[in-house]
């Protein structure tokens, strides 16, 4: 008997290569009649299983009271997030509770031992923080890391581990790099799910960027990339964004102001520096860019992609210039229309209106807003540029993620 679940799709539920799933592990246990009058249902499952993790969760199979349509059976997950009461983690619980994709039965909220205890009030009921352990966690079906990359390289193996293990999902980018880990957008190589149950979330600047970047790699190919980052103050979580508005007041009110969180103030400012200088000059930030867009859409490792990121005073949302090279000739047309039939873009072109993607347009918004396309000087025929306005909190990160 295969083992199959309910496929989680952003758009376009027709197409596979869209599937995300996380299905689950112990069905086999189910006798031979059970699994008979599951035949009816097979064909609706089959999809999912294509891009199902290497080993199955654990999860419970619902149905209307006589359980005689197949139709009517459903899975529903235990999922815990680990980190919830930050930027990300609370952008993570918002899509879980708004999109509805995952059913979920129940949901654990983990943290520290300074917030165990308090309580959460949540789509699924009022949740109790229980301060973290390893055998709580495994005992999730899905667990949602939301924290350091130190915190994930001491829990994340040890979480996942074994066929009694949750499916873990890392925002850090401690796994990122590992040649044997996913590092998934599900929009462009969620198949690559079934091959460990600890996935890698990308950059989020990376996963804004290649949603709009695939459609076009596939229509036209690829021989370099160029890319400039405008990245808000949430990148730099809610500290970030705590130091843009107090600084903004300090400067509005004659006073100067101060930065913690980063090089320099910025408030009326934008500050060319985006984590550490690496020995090439370019920063880890730029770096992470190359490195993740070579992985994620299985492109060479020596594919030019340079990458520049400014840090700008935006609460909300990055903003990114990416010009490419392409192997076939461009048509502009053609390159609306993929990017207009693309999930999780929103093709927003019209020049002569004056609309184009903005970080105000952007923010709160689950697709990646595209637009300015133009044939690019440099490159002539074989040359696209564009710009791309992405909410990376909710879109690069957590709806990524879920």
């Amino acid at each position: 008997a295969q083992t199959k679940a309910t496929t989680i799709t952003d758009r376009h539920q027709h197409n596979p290569r869209h599937h995300h799933c996380i299905p689950p592990r112990s069905i086999m246990k189910f006798t031979s009649t059970v699994l008979a009058s599951l035949a009816a249902a097979a064909a609706a499952f089959d999809r999912a299983s294509a891009f199902a993790p290497a080993s199955f969760p654990r999860s419970h199979l619902h149905s209307s009271a006589s359980q005689a349509s197949a139709s009517e059976l459903r899975m529903a997950y235990t999922v815990g997030i680990v980190g919830a009461t930050g930027a990300v983690g609370k952008e993570i619980r918002s899509c879980l509770e708004d999109r509805g994709k995952i059913p979920v039965e129940k949901l654990r909220i983990f943290g520290s031992s300074r917030s165990a205890g308090k309580m959460v009030d949540t789509k699924y009921g009022e949740v109790q923080v229980e301060e973290f352990d390893v055998e709580s966690a495994r005992a999730c079906d899905v667990v949602f890391l939301a924290v350091s990359g130190d915190f994930a390289l001491s829990h994340a193996e040890a979480i996942s581990s074994g066929d009694d293990g949750a499916v873990v999902i890392d925002n850090s980018s401690a796994f990122r790099y590992k040649p044997e880990i996913p590092l998934v957008v599900p929009e462009i190589n969620g198949e690559e799910t079934k091959k460990s149950k600890l996935i890698a979330n990308p950059n989020c600047t990376t996963a804004i960027g290649l949603m709009a970047l695939w459609p076009l790699i596939q229509k036209f190919g690829i021989k370099r990339c160029i890319m400039s980052t405008y990245q808000a103050a949430s990148g730099a979580g809610q500290p970030g964004m705590d130091e843009l508005l107090s600084g903004t007041a300090d400067y509005l009110a004659g006073k100067t102001p101060t930065n913690e969180i980063f090089a320099h103030p910025l408030p009326f400012n934008v500050i060319p520096q985006i984590d550490k200088f690496q020995d090439n000059l370019y920063t880890k930030e730029e770096m992470k860019v190359t490195w993740e867009t070579r992985k994620i859409c299985g492109l060479a490792d020596d594919m030019p992609i340079s990458c520049s990121a400014v840090r700008i005073p935006t609460i909300r949302a990055h903003s990114e210039v990416i010009i490419i090279e392409t192997e076939k000739p461009v048509d502009l047309d053609e390159a609306r229309a993929a990017l207009d039939d693309a999930p999780g873009v929103k093709l927003v072109d019209d020049p002569e209106n004056l609309q184009y993607p903005m970080p105000l347009t952007a923010t709160g918004q689950y697709d990646v807003e595209v637009g300015r396309l133009r044939k690019s000087i440099a490159f002539g025929d074989h040359g696209l540029e564009f710009f791309v306005s992405g909410d990376q909190l909710l879109r690069g990160a957590a709806l990524n993620a879920v």
